[in-house]
């Protein structure tokens, strides 16, 4: 009884003699046991795992770049339809605001059609103000 008592004393002394007086709660290091050895294996394999991901990350991106933007975008758009969808659906059950919104869809119509498709001179301005903004977006002359 008495030796575990001196050998759970000599290891809190021991354990006192680890703290290092510059900061305090700062334990040094004297030895390794094999526990810590094994320890320590685990650790620097965790270390060397986690330098080498920099570099697998970048050489994964740079070869998949295209498939990966792809795939983005087609999330992303996913994702938009989705919310648009759900607002849509919202704004649809808004009993009044509804209506309201079919009707200035309606008057933007027939606004359309008096100010553009009746004359053909209206017409022509219409199709000149299409291929202007075709040739602005696709650059250069528009082949018909």
């Amino acid at each position: 009884m008495e030796s575990k008592v001196q050998d759970m004393e000599t290891k809190q002394e021991t354990m006192e003699k680890k703290i290092s007086n510059d900061v305090p709660g700062m334990m040094t290091t004297t030895g390794k046991s094999a526990g810590d050895s094994s320890w320590q294996e685990y650790v620097d394999l965790v270390v060397d795992f986690l330098a080498k991901v920099p570099e697998q990350l970048g050489s994964f991106f740079s070869d998949y770049q295209k498939p990966l933007t792809t795939t983005g975008l087609i999330v992303a758009s996913a994702i938009t339809v989705y919310i648009t969808l759900s607002v849509l659906d919202a704004i649809d059950n808004i009993p009044l605001l509804s209506s309201i919104l079919e009707l200035v869809g309606l008057g933007y119509s027939v606004w359309f059609v008096t100010r553009y498709l009746l004359k053909a001179s209206t017409r022509q301005e219409l199709f000149s103000e299409f291929d202007s903004l075709k040739q602005q977006v696709l650059g250069g002359k528009a082949d018909n």
